[in-house]
């Protein structure tokens, strides 16, 4: 029988755990390259990228990880009496993609911002760049807020398997 490469596979068609990591790296890396470049296009608000980012890869990190250690497949697959909030988050899918996608485009309008306004929508007001920006800036808030929930609920998760574990040992 022919053994199938899994590195050829796209991330989330994988269905593994490798398929799981790869997808948060991705999705993580892509990200943070973006926010890298804002960095240097609004100086100012360096440190306000800076902190998105680390925020950005340590809870999804941790989250993943506590997951894993708790013998999940992928970090989409939550407990399902955890954190209420959470669990809307991976358990809706248009829930998950108005997250994901309006938190990116929150990203990509500030990057388009710096060049044009776009398309004229409010006539002098605004351009069509900075109306998806307004739009999307609660989602991009709210995404934050999710990623500090993903921190302190894995935190608690890997902290309660600490615990458990060192019981055992005594």
């Amino acid at each position: 029988m022919k053994q199938e490469n899994i590195f050829l596979f796209v991330p989330n068609l994988i269905g593994t755990r490798f398929g799981a990591m790869l997808d948060m790296l991705t999705d993580r890396c892509t990200t943070m390259c973006l926010l890298v470049n804002l960095a240097m296009l609004y100086p100012e608000s360096a440190a306000w990228f800076q902190l998105s980012m680390s925020l950005d890869v340590a809870s999804h990190w941790l989250h993943l990880h506590s997951t894993v250690v708790k013998g999940g497949e992928s970090h989409k697959s939550i407990d399902l009496t955890g954190n209420r909030i959470l669990r809307v988050y991976y358990n809706s899918r248009p829930v998950l993609f108005i997250m994901c996608a309006g938190n990116e485009l929150f990203y990509c309008m500030l990057y388009l911002l710096c060049f044009s306004e776009g398309p004229e929508i409010l006539s002098g007001y605004a351009g069509l760049y900075r109306l998806i920006l307004w739009v999307c800036t609660p989602i991009a808030i709210t995404k934050s807020f999710i990623s500090l929930i993903h921190l302190v609920s894995a935190s608690c998760n890997m902290a309660a398997l600490d615990a458990s574990e060192r019981a055992k040992k005594m």
